[in-house]
């Protein structure tokens, strides 16, 4: 078909995932036009292929570990899961990859939505090729939101495509668990997949080139999860790569640095993410392909004046909420530039600026034990110059942890910037501590002095008295 004639919009949308909706959102709220385009399904990574689905596969581990540590419940929960039960919730939290209610939600806020390929078309112009092979242009008066997000990053091996690895999509998308599982990478999706998949009654191999689990945190989290691992039955080997991938008939095999061989059922490949922006124009207004996307705090593409590069693409913070948040940045900025508001608040803390992109990002791993996270860890507070005291806790010594589960084990080390007396990264390891993460958010962002904390009272017997234990250690230290 040819070309309809372009339509414009003040903001245009290339990605519907919760980024870009969020973007939508804002917009929308603040009186602008908006159009939203996609490809695939709204809704995005995290509701079908990531977020939405790994926790529901993990939720039942956690929760059976939990209470296999709790007297008078630990023989109810001895017996193995109900799988296909696991795995049919699961396809409840996707909604069978279906759409339907999220397209709802996208036209209930007026944003029009466009199905198809979008691609940059020069300054503010974005064309939309759909699958039936409709055209259309479309362009931005104020804003051009980039939300494309990232996609699995496979090693370079040769014949790695012909033996159709796992990525995080299949890991989460899976129907059956295999016999036997390699895993390479020690992230996120690496340790929550091996959690995951290893209850399910899989024999997972965990391959890790580097020293330890979950690199980027605290090492105490990574050691705590890899002890957990090995006593569910998996195997952890750190120090090593990938030399070679081949598949002998339904059997992958695969040859280490070291010269073993390993042999498994699938391989799922969870060793980074890279840019989806190989194929969204860049090269029509100068920027090169397949790049990630430099911002400022306000996620305006340095350099340019209408566009915008929010959530995992700018490769500021890949998490899903972190890309939220950041969404809700760039529509306020957006909208201010958009009203002619002369000066933004793109200061510290500013409602124009995605401070806690630098200072407070928070992350939860859903392995058992929970890994939580805040700020800067101990390392990289020492690397970006600061003068900082660190203290930890065995969490085991909080009362309200026993009560949790018996046998509690688990650590949390606070970072304090010494001049400052603030609080610029706190790690928790252990049962639960995913719902503890946000009130340690709070006393990040808020920059709450370590003084004014021994007023925060926490409650009793809650695990959340580790904060008790982490002031008196400071005080003590």
């Amino acid at each position: 078909m040819t070309e309809t004639e372009s339509i414009a919009y003040d903001v245009v949308v290339l990605g519907a995932g919760p980024v870009g909706e969020n973007v939508a959102d804002r917009a929308r709220a603040a009186g602008l036009s908006t159009a939203v385009v996609e490809s695939e399904l709204v809704g995005g990574e995290c509701s079908y292929w990531a977020c939405m689905p790994s926790k529901a596969l993990l939720r039942p581990v956690i929760a059976r570990a939990d209470a296999r540590r709790v007297p008078g419940l630990s023989q109810a929960v001895q017996g193995p899961l109900d799988v296909p039960a696991v795995l049919a919730h699961r396809d409840y939290y996707t909604s069978q990859w279906k759409d339907d209610g999220q397209v709802d939600w996208l036209n209930g806020i007026g944003a029009v939505l466009y199905r198809g390929h979008g691609r940059l078309a020069g300054p503010r112009a974005v064309s939309v090729e759909g699958a039936d092979g409709e055209q259309h242009r479309l362009t931005a008066r104020h804003a051009v939101a980039v939300c494309t997000g990232t996609r699995a990053q496979l090693p370079d091996l040769p014949g790695l495509a012909q033996i159709k690895p796992w990525t995080s999509r299949e890991a989460t998308s899976a129907h059956a668990a295999p016999g036997r599982l390699i895993v390479v990478g020690g992230g996120v999706v690496a340790t929550e997949m091996a959690t995951a998949w290893q209850a399910f009654g899989s024999q997972v191999t965990v391959l890790v080139r580097g020293k330890g689990l979950l690199p980027r945190m605290e090492p105490f989290a990574g050691e705590l999860v890899a002890e957990a691992l090995k006593e569910a039955g998996a195997e952890v080997r750190t120090g090593t790569s990938v030399a070679s991938v081949t598949r002998e008939g339904s059997t992958v095999v695969v040859l280490t640095n070291t010269g073993d061989r390993i042999e498994a059922d699938e391989i799922l490949f969870a060793t980074g993410r890279v840019p989806h922006t190989d194929d969204i124009g860049l090269d029509t207004i100068g920027l090169e392909p397949g790049s990630w996307l430099d911002v400022d705090d306000s996620l305006r593409v340095v350099g340019s004046e209408w566009l915008y590069a929010v959530g995992d693409v700018n490769h500021r913070a890949l998490l899903t909420h972190q890309g939220k948040y950041q969404a809700r940045i760039a529509g306020a900025a957006i909208a201010a530039r958009a009203a002619g508001v002369p000066l933004l608040e793109t200061d510290r803390w500013g409602a124009h600026a995605a401070t806690a992109d630098h200072a407070a990002v928070p992350q939860v791993v859903f392995t058992d034990p929970e890994a939580a996270a805040v700020g800067l860890s101990l390392a990289e507070a020492e690397q970006a110059g600061h003068r900082v005291r660190a203290v930890d806790v065995d969490m085991s010594s909080v009362a309200g942890a026993g009560l949790y589960a018996h046998g509690y084990r688990g650590k949390a080390r606070m970072v304090v910037d010494s001049d400052r007396e603030i609080i610029l990264g706190l790690t928790l390891v252990g049962p639960g501590v995913g719902e503890l993460i946000h009130s340690a958010s709070v006393a990040v962002a808020g920059e709450v002095p370590v003084n004014r904390l021994w007023h925060a009272v926490p409650s009793y017997p809650t695990v959340s008295e580790v904060w008790l234990r982490l002031l008196e250690a400071y005080r003590d230290a």
